[in-house]
C-alpha cells in the first residue's frame, strides 16, 4: 500500500490541531485538541500504552499516560504529531505506516475539522480516497463487533456493496468512501446515508453513535 496518503493526512491533521489551538473542541467524545494530539503521540511511540486503547482492562494505564503527555507544551505535541513515530518504530516502514494511518490519521483530521464552525466536506483525490475504501473494506468487521445489525458498506453507484459486518436484518452505509469510513468509525458527523427496513437504520444509528457528540 501506498504511504503518501497516511503522511499527507498525518500533515492536515498537525496543521488543523495547530490552526484550532490546544483546547478547542473535537468529534471524538469529551476529547479537546490537546487531549487528541495526546493519544496520538502514545499512538504512536508508547507501546506499553496502547494495548489499553482497545482492552478496557489496561484503559487505567493508557489513560494515565494520555494525561501526563497532554500536559506537554503544545508545541511540543505539535511536533511529535507532525513528525510520526520514532526511528525504531515499525510504523516507518511505508507498509505498516499506509495499513495503521490512512484511515487513522483521516479521521482524527476530521475529528479537528468537523468540530469547527463552517466545516466543508473536503474534495480527495480518487487515490485517496481509494486507498480509504481499500482500508475499511478490511478494518470493518472488527470497527463493527458488537453492532446489533449487519452492515454493507456501499461507495458511489454501480459499484457493488461490500460486507462490513454480520447478516440480516443489515443496513446499507452508502456514499463517498470517506464519508463511509467516517461512519463506521462512529462519527456522527458524516455525509453517508444509512439505508435499510426503519428498525435496522434506528439499531444501528443508537449503536454506532451512542457516544458522538452532539
Amino acid at each position: 500500500m501506498d504511504a503518501r496518503w497516511a503522511r499527507s493526512e498525518r500533515r492536515g491533521y498537525a496543521d488543523a490541531l495547530a490552526a484550532a489551538g490546544p483546547l478547542a473542541p473535537t468529534r471524538c467524545a469529551g476529547w479537546s485538541t490537546r487531549d487528541l494530539a495526546a493519544h496520538t503521540v502514545i499512538r504512536d511511540s508508547r507501546p506499553d500504552a496502547m494495548p489499553g486503547i482497545v482492552v478496557p482492562v489496561l484503559a487505567g494505564w493508557t489513560q494515565r499516560v494520555q494525561q501526563d503527555v497532554a500536559t506537554w507544551p503544545w508545541q511540543q505535541l505539535l511536533d511529535r504529531v507532525r513528525s510520526g513515530p520514532p526511528w525504531w518504530s515499525p510504523v516507518r516502514l511505508a507498509p505498516i505506516d499506509a495499513a495503521t494511518n490512512t484511515v487513522e490519521m483521516f479521521v482524527h483530521h476530521e475529528d479537528v475539522r468537523r468540530a469547527q464552525p463552517g466545516w466543508t466536506p473536503r474534495s480527495l483525490p480518487a487515490a485517496e480516497a481509494d486507498a480509504l475504501w481499500h482500508t475499511v473494506t478490511r478494518s470493518a468487521r472488527l470497527a463493527l463487533r458488537g453492532c446489533p445489525v449487519g452492515v454493507w458498506l456501499q461507495r458511489d453507484p454501480g459499484r457493488a456493496p461490500r460486507r462490513g459486518h454480520g447478516s440480516d436484518p443489515s443496513v446499507t452505509l452508502w456514499g463517498p468512501s470517506p464519508e463511509i469510513v467516517l461512519a463506521v468509525y462512529g462519527r456522527s458527523r458524516n455525509q453517508a446515508e444509512v439505508l435499510g427496513e426503519p428498525d435496522a437504520v434506528a439499531a444501528f444509528r443508537s449503536w454506532r453513535y451512542a457516544d458522538a457528540p452532539d
